[in-house]
């Protein structure tokens, strides 16, 4: 229903960010790192949105980026993963950092969320990772010269931008542009990179 919301910061509080639009003051649900990005009361801000319907609440949830948005929705399609999990996980890791963790099988990471236990944590990994393997098969043919093996860090590059949605084909060529040997979060975020500049192109602007 809503994609986002743009205006002025009205008000900030732990977890709640208020843009005013028209002059309606929209009360946005938000992860710590997502506050960190925010401008100062009375600047212009712009947050990207999820609805979230309950029996007994309508609530709204704001990100910084698409990629946050996107990793939200994935983490709370785990089952025992509710959207206070999620942005609690949100708020201790960046999108590439929750796509890293569970690409490479790194559970703990997750257990730095206030209130993600290890089984929960165990689960969110096997989830995102069924997540991926689903996505591939249904993909059908891999990529010219297959994806690269999930072994090494382009492999589990691949597979962590499958996490957060984007399809294998377009993960796998973006990724084979830089080292295989940097780091696995560093291939994410220099391909997430990549794809938003080469999406803004093709856009015609920012």
């Amino acid at each position: 229903m809503f994609y986002s919301v743009r205006g002025t910061l009205a008000h900030l509080e732990a977890g709640v960010a208020v843009i005013e639009c028209g002059g309606i003051g929209f009360k946005c649900l938000t992860s710590q790192n997502t506050a960190r990005s925010l401008p100062p009361l009375g600047g212009e801000a712009k947050l990207y949105t999820h609805l979230h319907v309950r029996e007994d609440a309508v609530e709204l949830f704001g990100f910084a980026t698409v990629q946050e948005l996107n990793c939200f929705r994935m983490l709370t399609g785990v089952s025992g993963v509710g959207p206070k999990a999620a942005l609690a996980v949100l708020s201790v890791l960046t999108p590439e950092q929750v796509a890293a963790a569970s690409a490479t099988g790194d559970s703990r990471a997750f257990t730095r969320a206030s209130g993600v236990g290890s089984k929960l944590a165990q689960r969110i990994v096997l989830e995102l990772r069924d997540k991926v393997r689903d996505i591939r098969t249904a993909g059908g043919a891999e990529p010219a010269g297959g994806p690269p093996s999930a072994s090494d860090n382009a492999g589990a590059a691949v597979n962590a931008l499958t996490v957060l949605g984007y399809q294998p084909s377009e993960a796998s060529a973006v990724v084979a542009r830089f080292d295989s040997a940097l780091p696995v979060e560093e291939l994410i975020r220099l391909s997430l990179k990549n794809m938003d500049s080469g999406r803004r192109g093709a856009a015609g602007g920012p």
